[in-house]
């Protein structure tokens, strides 16, 4: 199973000082995280998409395509690319270039994202929140698979025999589609053969093995070679479970509690903090014996090829983020290993 990282390189005030990191230091962080993923022989580096103050990173490609220059081994990839609202053409574009200037390690993971922002931002209905993605999809694969392509749909204008350079280094670029937890999300992807990231953010992993399954089960039946499944789940890493869960709670909480805010939900509590960080919750949160034990659990329950690890929900002392990457990279690959 590969191990690892996404960032949607947050910015959510300091829950001991209330102090906000400034968007430049942040991104400067998120650079320094990457090169140590590599060094520790992380598989793969994920930088989401957003468009708020609290997260930095609007423009994913801008950003790894700095931490290319700054790697040679780690796979780069968005975190998603919200495609719905987005011009595939130009998502292409981008990645592909990305992917000449790395080499060749660059993956695109698209979705339709868990935040509205960029939907009146660049002028999207959100009642057409599902078409939008699926139409936009299928041109992105088009473009993906044909040096020239003629195309019409209705979120975009035509394209008649238009070619779309440059090409990328990889044929075919990988193009993975993420999912919150949706049947039908999940049978979109497998039917176009493509692989799959589910985000098991909140309740019981286990009944994620169904969507994994029905991937799977999808896949085979649509005449697909077999696809890669990958998890993105919240957590934390320290050299003890109590040290983990105490240094991780007042940043998770306030993060998840003001989420919770614009949602609907209430604040988190530690009780229910503990129950997530528990052997059938969905943080990934302990130290490396602990957090091993639990992806060996997902891995068995799940099938799952990748899984990669989303630390700084929070605000956390940068020092122990890259001690959480340290350790996932080294002890909990090394037990995973055996």
């Amino acid at each position: 199973m590969e191990l690892g990282l996404t960032t949607f390189a947050e910015t959510y005030p300091d829950p001991i000082t209330h102090a906000t990191i400034d968007h430049g230091t942040r991104l400067r962080q998120v650079l320094a995280e990457v090169e140590l993923a590599e060094q520790v022989g992380l598989a793969v580096y994920g930088v989401g998409e957003h468009h708020r103050a609290d997260f930095a990173a609007s423009a994913p490609a801008v950003v790894l395509a700095v931490a290319a220059g700054r790697t040679s081994r780690i796979r780069l990839t968005p975190a998603v690319t919200v495609l719905s609202s987005d011009d595939p053409v130009r998502v292409y574009q981008q990645f592909a270039t990305l992917d000449l200037l790395s080499a060749g390690r660059v993956e695109l993971l698209v979705g339709r994202g868990s935040f509205i922002e960029s939907f009146p931002l660049f002028g999207y209905d959100l009642g057409d929140y599902e078409d939008l993605f699926a139409e936009k999809l299928d041109l992105l694969l088009a473009i993906r698979d044909h040096e020239r392509v003629t195309w019409q749909g209705r979120f975009r204008a035509p394209l008649r025999d238009q070619a779309v350079y440059p090409r990328s280094h990889q044929d075919p670029l990988p193009v993975w589609v993420g999912v919150g937890g949706t049947p039908a999300s999940v049978v979109r992807a497998a039917e176009r053969g493509l692989p799959m990231a589910l985000a098991i953010i909140g309740g019981e992993p286990a009944r994620f093995a169904a969507l994994a399954d029905l991937h799977r089960r999808v896949v085979a039946d649509s005449g697909h070679p077999p696809q890669p499944v990958a998890v993105h789940a919240h957590g934390f890493l320290a050299d003890t479970d109590t040290g983990a869960a105490d240094a991780y709670f007042p940043s998770y909480a306030a993060a998840m509690s003001r989420l919770g805010r614009e949602r609907g939900w209430g604040p988190m509590t530690r009780q229910q903090y503990d129950l997530m960080r528990g052997p059938e919750g969905s943080l990934v949160l302990g130290s490396s014996d602990t957090v091993a034990a639990k992806l060996r659990r997902w891995r068995e329950v799940l099938g799952i090829d990748r899984f990669m690890l989303h630390v700084s929900v929070g605000t956390l002392p940068h020092e122990q983020v890259l001690r959480s990457i340290e350790l996932l990279g080294t002890e909990v690959a090394e037990r995973l290993e055996v």
